[in-house]
């Protein structure tokens, strides 16, 4: 059960904690098991679509869906399996496809045919099949009786189980198991992955990541976020296959039917997507850690980093290819961190959730539910303990893991597969692929040696890896003849070389060495957050528990985790101390933008691009009652990150737009929702399908989603 142990080791996003009922704006919302009482509101703001026509049969809207790569969301859009997605979630497929002579970050890309649609590794698109509530199950093992490791064999052991099961039905089919309502209820959900995806259309990146990190988060918005791929599939079963040559283009069983008519304020609008990580069931303690030991020491690091990164990549066409993606991922919660902090102090969020428990706490005295198990002062102390380990733990993973090439191979040495006849043990070793066109060695050298720097002047003494000693005593305090040193001297960074690990070469080497240090401090910090992170969970969940007890003639939705939720709403602005935003983008305030590229980079756009956004008439793409080309526009749907690249559907369950971001001014939605300023910022289809048409003259591809 990998979600105990990520708690703990990764951002603390727990279920989180409302102090509101819920709004017909608010909520993720699990479709097999939708509330009658919630569609039966969906139909009041315009939804027109049968209640089944969400989950149930070929047709259903669920069908159409994926999961993009485990961290996006996509949606079907034609009968031969073309998937739209956001810019920024095809972005590393694009850049991975990329040299300087074949830039298609910079140049964008378009398939002629089928012939020229670029294969991906590692990449997929997940379909759920199907959803069904097993707590009993689980809970009927006495789950919570048992420790950490017994629970994870319980629930793999279902998870095996209810996929071999499906297997006998389908054998592309698998299940996963995942906590809900903070652990409170379990479902397992069937999904059948395909793993053949392929690079069809991508702008270029002066349109796709318009706006840059300027305008991520922000309103108003014009970027146009949108990049398509194609699943392929065995050509005799239509089902499944590792790549091949051979394979043909997917036939879904539904796909989303794409809209030319538009939208106006107040129109039903929905979202289906992955929605990653909400936590709205999470206690004032919980929530004041996020904002300390989580999102301040994030920011802080990631903001020191991508100052050197910046720097490399624009000195250097090559080194900007191969950290473009790299930097955009640690950028976006960098500023994210930032602006959550901001919206949690604003509104004083920690003080409002304090006044919410005190509520649970008169409501529990009444009622005696949970009495003498859900102990808030115990909560607090037990998040007081941990605080410091928390917060250090955020500055170590920032600082350590995935920040250099020299780093991961530190750390991915102690849990590589060794190769060679295990009855011979010195012949046993590991190898590292030649990966030096993902990496520039100037680069991650000057970020190893600053981060060193930075982490000890945040952290306690005793949470310096030993390898600090040696920074002091053989390099005089001298961080980047440390970092040199292990790069020239260990065997780590000789791609293609075996390193026998049984050998006291490798033993002695520096990097070996170093890697272990950091393990060290690594297991230390995991034991002590480890020591109260069961105790913490169960009061986390028992809150839960108490919550929606109290609050049982209410609908109530779990937080999100990575499964496919519902949210819905309407088309609309928000007013920020009297300044109405306004709900959709136009044209003419995209080539504003462009027109001062000169004072912001992030603004720059080809000259064809402001040629294609200056013309006098968009024909059919341009919105029929304003007579604009609207770009980007507002809805209040409920999203988070995941959500990137979900459909936007009218009350007619067709295609009106792709999620792509949240707003600044409600970026600490992911732990209470604030239905007057929490919006999704969608890019409108009109422009996805503008661009395909007067940019990328894709003419087949717009033929076979035949928009309407």
């Amino acid at each position: 059960m990998k979600k105990t142990l990520q708690k703990v080791l990764l951002p603390i996003y727990l279920l989180a904690f409302l102090a509101f009922p819920a709004h017909a704006d608010e909520g993720m919302w699990t479709l097999y098991n939708l509330p009658k009482a919630v569609y039966e509101t969906m139909q009041q703001e315009g939804f027109q679509l049968p209640y089944g026509a969400l989950y149930e049969g070929q047709d259903a809207i669920k069908n159409a869906v994926v999961n993009f790569s485990g961290y996006c969301s996509g949606v079907v859009v034609s009968p031969d399996g073309l998937v739209f997605t956001n810019h920024h979630c095809g972005f590393e497929s694009i850049r991975s496809h990329s040299t300087v002579q074949h830039d298609y970050m910079l140049n964008g890309f378009c398939a002629k045919d089928y012939s020229e649609e670029l294969p991906n590794e590692d990449m997929f698109v997940s379909f759920m099949v199907s959803q069904q509530d097993i707590t009993d199950r689980v809970l009927g093992t006495g789950f919570y009786l048992q420790g950490a490791e017994r629970q994870e064999a319980i629930i793999d052991s279902l998870q095996n189980e209810l996929t071999r099961q499906a297997k006998t039905k389908d054998s592309t089919l698998h299940v996963d198991i995942d906590a809900f309502y903070e652990g409170n209820k379990f479902y397992a959900t069937t999904y059948q992955d395909f793993t053949d995806l392929r690079l069809v259309f991508a702008v270029p990146k002066s349109m796709g990541k318009f706006g840059g990190e300027t305008d991520n988060w922000m309103w108003p918005r014009q970027t146009c976020d949108f990049s398509v791929f194609r699943i392929y599939a065995n050509p005799r079963t239509n089902g499944p296959a590792p790549y091949s040559k051979d394979n043909v283009p997917y036939h879904p069983k539904h796909w989303a039917p794409v809209s030319m008519q538009g939208y106006k304020a107040g129109d039903f609008a929905m979202t289906i997507g992955y929605p990653g990580s909400t936590s709205r069931y999470l206690s004032s303690y919980g929530i004041r850690e996020r904002r300390d030991a989580t999102n301040e020491p994030r920011a802080q690091v990631r903001g020191v980093k991508q100052e050197v990164m910046l720097r490399h990549m624009r000195a250097d066409e090559a080194v900007r290819i191969k950290y473009d993606s790299k930097f955009a991922q640690s950028a976006n919660y960098w500023k994210n961190s930032i602006g959550m902090n901001k919206c949690i102090d604003s509104i004083g969020l920690v003080n409002q959730k304090r006044e919410y428990e005190e509520h649970i706490k008169s409501w529990q005295d009444s009622t005696g539910y949970l009495k003498g198990e859900l102990d808030f002062d115990k909560m607090k102390d037990l998040y007081a303990k941990r605080s410091e380990a928390m917060k250090t733990f955020t500055f170590f993973r920032e600082t350590f893991l995935g920040t250099s090439e020299f780093n991961t191979r530190a750390f991915r040495l102690n849990y590589m597969e060794l190769q060679g006849p295990a009855e011979k043990p010195k012949k046993q070793y590991v190898e590292f692929k030649d990966n030096s066109a993902e990496w520039d060695a100037s680069l991650d050298k000057e970020v190893m040696a600053t981060l060193f720097r930075n982490y000890r002047q945040h952290v306690s003494a005793k949470y310096l890896p030993k390898f600090y000693r040696t920074i002091d005593t053989k390099f005089g305090g001298n961080y980047a003849a440390y970092v040199d040193y292990l790069w020239s001297k260990s065997a780590l960074m000789k791609s293609g070389r075996k390193l026998y690990v049984n050998r006291k070469s490798f033993q002695k080497d520096p990097g070996t060495m170093y890697g272990l240090d950091l393990l060290e401090v690594m297991d230390a910090l995991r034991t002590e957050l480890l020591e109260h992170a069961d105790e913490i969970d169960r009061q986390e969940r028992l809150l839960c528990d108490a919550k929606i007890h109290m609050e049982q003639d209410l609908p109530h939705y779990s937080d999100a985790n990575f499964t496919m939720r519902l949210s819905y709403g309407q088309v609309g602005g928000f007013d920020l101390g009297g300044r109405p935003s306004g709900y959709y983008t136009t044209a003419e305030s995209m080539v504003e933008k462009m027109k001062k590229a000169d004072e912001n980079v992030e603004y720059f756009a080809e000259p064809i691009m402001h040629q294609l956004l200056s013309a006098s008439d968009f024909g059919p793409y341009q919105d029929k009652t304003t007579g604009k080309m609207q770009l980007c526009f507002l809805t209040n749907n409920d999203i988070t990150g995941g959500n990137s690249g979900s459909p936007m559907f009218d009350g007619k369950g067709r295609l009106i737009g792709l999620a792509f971001d949240g707003n600044w001014d409600s970026l600490s939605s992911d732990i209470n929702f604030d239905h007057r300023l929490a919006r999704c910022i969608g890019v409108d289809i009109r422009y996805v399908l503008y661009m395909m048409d007067k940019w990328g003259h894709a003419d087949r591809l717009l033929k076979e989603i035949g928009a309407q």
